[in-house]
């Protein structure tokens, strides 16, 4: 293996280079970016603001107070890209590139096994994807911790927070990889590869999006408060945008039944309508690793499956 392993990295060090530079400047801006943030909340503007998500104010001159998150959230969407960039670029290439050329044959003739040669290079490419996205994914938790969950920087259930960072961002990665490792050896040409790698990977990644913001895979919590009571404080919690009321048989029914936000005109309509208490739907913080892992299990079955048919498919194929 020592033979396949050389020519896998001398074939592989171009995008490995790359992946390493991309983290270097990635960890160098969050380091500079990072110590701004913490600058600005040691001056004690920040030190009065509650968590929650309505907005924090000056008190001079009650205008916003928000921390520079826009770099944050560009690394999250790098993070979000990977799999699409590491499949397009890494995937599509790793096999179909020397079918195309021709030059496995030449390899497999030198008594390499067809095991060899596609263990060889898609090990040391699963192998240091799963390092780089690891190692995004961790600079961007550590860059996000000082202004996470909080009016002036950035919630959990954001996109770029919510599926920019976390063991997900390394599942995407691979999902990526198999995809395009895949697909480069179905396709006859790379760049016909390369097209049908952009396209089931970025149709994943927008699923996943979708079961993100339609709770399929993770169901919303239910806050119930007794009549006219104040309902549980938001905080940090991801709103399904679903408020309404319940009846004494526990019918729910939307908030417009009585579009009343509190007081004496909001009881005398619960009271004309039979209603008890109120309700909304929301995902408390801690489902950010319910999303997380579900993502991961998601995205990791889909990695090994395609990894498993490219095995077998190896024995007609190549």
């Amino acid at each position: 293996m020592k033979g396949s392993l050389w020519l896998a990295w001398r074939q592989q060090r171009v995008p490995a280079g790359i992946g390493a530079a991309a983290l270097i400047v990635a960890a160098a801006l969050a380091a500079y970016y990072r110590s701004g943030m913490l600058d600005a909340l040691h001056t004690g503007l920040f030190d009065h603001c509650e968590p929650g998500p309505l907005y924090c104010t000056r008190a001079d001159t009650g205008l916003p107070l928000l921390l520079d998150v826009e770099p944050l959230k560009y690394l999250g969407v790098l993070n979000i890209a990977l799999p699409v960039i590491i499949g397009v670029f890494w995937g599509a290439p790793l096999l179909g590139r020397d079918r195309e050329l021709g030059t496995h044959r030449m390899i497999l003739a030198q008594g390499v096994s067809r095991g060899q040669w596609f263990a060889a290079r898609f090990a040391l490419a699963a192998v240091t994807t799963a390092v780089l996205s690891g190692l995004l994914a961790g600079v961007f938790a550590w860059w996000w911790r000082p202004a996470a969950d909080r009016s002036y920087g950035l919630f959990w259930y954001d996109n770029t927070a919510l599926s920019g960072s976390g063991p997900r961002v390394v599942a995407a990665a691979l999902f990526g990889l198999a995809a395009g490792t895949l697909l480069g050896l179905l396709a006859r040409r790379v760049l016909a590869a390369m097209a049908l790698t952009l396209l089931v990977t970025g149709v994943v990644a927008l699923l996943l999006e979708w079961t993100h913001r339609a709770r399929l895979l993770v169901p919303p919590h239910t806050y119930v408060s007794s009549g006219i009571t104040p309902k549980p404080p938001m905080g940090e919690k991801w709103s399904t945008g679903h408020y309404g009321l319940i009846t004494a048989t526990g019918r729910h029914d939307d908030v417009l039944s009585c579009p009343f936000p509190s007081g004496a005109e909001l009881e005398r309509c619960m009271a004309a309508h039979g209603y008890v208490a109120r309700f909304y739907e929301a995902n408390p913080a801690g489902d950010y690793w319910a999303f997380q892992w579900t993502d991961t299990a998601v995205l990791g079955c889909a990695a090994v499956l395609l990894t498993v048919v490219t095995v077998l498919l190896l024995r007609r194929r190549v």
